[in-house]
């Protein structure tokens, strides 16, 4: 082989695949904007008169997005962007579909959020040029989610919302601090796992071919689980308690090869959640409509919700009744908490298990960026940040679809929410950063004109 072919085959593997990405867009665009033209023509009968001026705006956001990834993160993942961009799309037309039967404006403020979150995703990507410097602020980033997840228990900022105690109120707008939080944790647990993971890792006693953690290395995840029945017990939020406990675990597992902690982890979480069905009446009410909810159909608060969202489900079957033909708004908040329930109402089985498959996709590309990262806060940040988004949309779909007891977290890309988008779309930016570093091709030392036993001669030599 020449000493030129090992360039040409480096310059391969490292190519850029910005090309790839634009034309995934497109696909994705195609996908977001057909679906709202398509909910125009099953509620009205009419492609909707603003289509051109919403499918200009749509396409702005994405391909600028795509322009600030193509300028400085030029070895990012190819098809992270593109999947979000259907995600968003297809979430957006689905919100208009619904305010076309509740008379509401929610996909206008839905596009607003997003023009946030798409100028923060590149705001990201501008600024941070290299995510190791986000290690340097592991205990600052702890703090700052500490203090996020107390909001809302502040007298006169934080307030209830259908039970849940998650919500601050800064002048007219009403924030969800924990979807700040969660990304910050993610940035403090790296850091904190990556210096402490040797310690971690240290064996105990040997239960049933399982190596338990030594009694004295109980205490972060103590401390983690403290937090999550705290926010279970005080903001009375089930989907966050499990999010913010399993993504600790996860991460926790992942540093140390250790299935001792997934076992300690286990216990507690199921210890501490039969204590809390005992204890508390919000736990128990979610609970029983779980387990029989037309039991509780007229009750207050009832399994209505959920009630209304499997018999849609049921009758639009495999393939949908069709976007604008289904009545998805009998399901009380189907905007938010219940929008896998519209999709499979309106586009059926199939519809959902296409947006499953697309959060898969998005896992996937997060873990590869993991495996190939050259360091390892990039490698469990990664992970983290898969995690975050795939106990997410397990919680969610396992409420929706009586997997697992209701909860009120909202689908990633998906739902109405600001705090949730804005906050999905900076972790978008923060999984393209580290594959850029990971993908990017390492500088070749040796000189392109040697044979290659002066090269190799040429690198191993140190200079006096």
């Amino acid at each position: 082989m020449s000493s030129s072919q090992p360039g040409a085959l480096m310059g391969f593997v490292h190519r850029r695949r910005r090309g790839a990405e634009l034309f995934l867009l497109v696909l994705a665009l195609t996908v977001g904007i057909g679906a709202y033209a398509a909910v125009g023509l099953g509620v009205e009968g009419v492609v909707p008169a603003d289509i051109l001026g919403y499918g200009g705006g749509l396409a702005a956001l994405i391909i600028g997005a795509h322009v600030v990834v193509r300028f400085v993160a030029p070895y990012a993942d190819p098809v992270l962007l593109p999947v979000v961009a259907a995600l968003n799309g297809l979430g957006l037309a689905v919100i208009r579909r619904l305010d076309l039967a509740d008379g509401t404006t929610f996909a206008q403020q839905q596009l607003t959020w997003m023009t946030v979150g798409v100028v923060l995703f590149a705001v990201t990507l501008l600024v941070l040029r290299d995510h190791r410097v986000l290690s340097r602020f592991t205990y600052t980033a702890g703090l700052g989610a500490i203090l996020l997840l107390l909001g809302p228990l502040v007298p006169g900022l934080g307030y209830e919302v259908n039970g849940a105690q998650i919500w601050v109120r800064l002048g007219p707008f009403g924030l969800q601090p924990g979807e700040v939080a969660k990304v910050l944790l993610v940035v403090a647990f790296s850091g904190y796992l990556v210096v402490h993971r040797d310690a971690l890792a240290l064996a105990g006693r040997r239960l049933l071919f399982v190596d338990l953690p030594r009694g004295r290395d109980l205490g972060p995840i103590l401390a983690m689980w403290a937090v999550s029945l705290g926010i279970l017990v005080f903001q009375r939020d089930l989907g966050s308690s499990l999010l913010f406990f399993g993504l600790f675990l996860v991460m926790l597992y992942v540093a140390t090869e250790r299935p001792g902690w997934l076992v300690v982890g286990s216990a507690l979480f199921f210890g501490g959640a039969a204590v809390a069905y005992k204890l508390f009446g919000h736990v128990q009410n979610r609970v029983n409509i779980w387990l029989d909810p037309l039991a509780y159909f007229d009750e207050s608060p009832g399994s209505g919700q959920l009630v209304e969202g499997l018999f849609g489900m049921a009758w639009g079957g495999l393939i949908g009744r069709g976007l604008g033909q289904g009545s998805p708004e009998r399901v009380p908040y189907a905007e938010s908490d219940f929008i896998i329930g519209a999709i499979g109402e309106e586009l059926g089985l199939t519809g959902v298990l296409a947006v499953i498959l697309l959060y898969g996709l998005i896992v996937e590309r997060a873990l590869r960026s993991a495996v190939v990262s050259r360091d390892a806060f990039g490698k469990l940040m990664a992970t983290g940040l898969a995690g975050v988004l795939a106990l997410q949309v397990f919680v969610v779909i396992g409420g929706v679809t009586r997997l697992i007891p209701l909860t009120g977290l909202t689908t990633p890309f998906l739902s109405y929410g600001g705090s949730s988008l804005v906050a999905n779309w900076v972790i978008i930016a923060l999984l393209l950063r580290i594959s850029d570093q990971a993908r990017r091709p390492v500088p070749d030392l040796s000189a392109t004109d040697e044979s290659p036993d002066e090269e190799a001669t040429q690198v191993v030599k140190i200079p006096r």
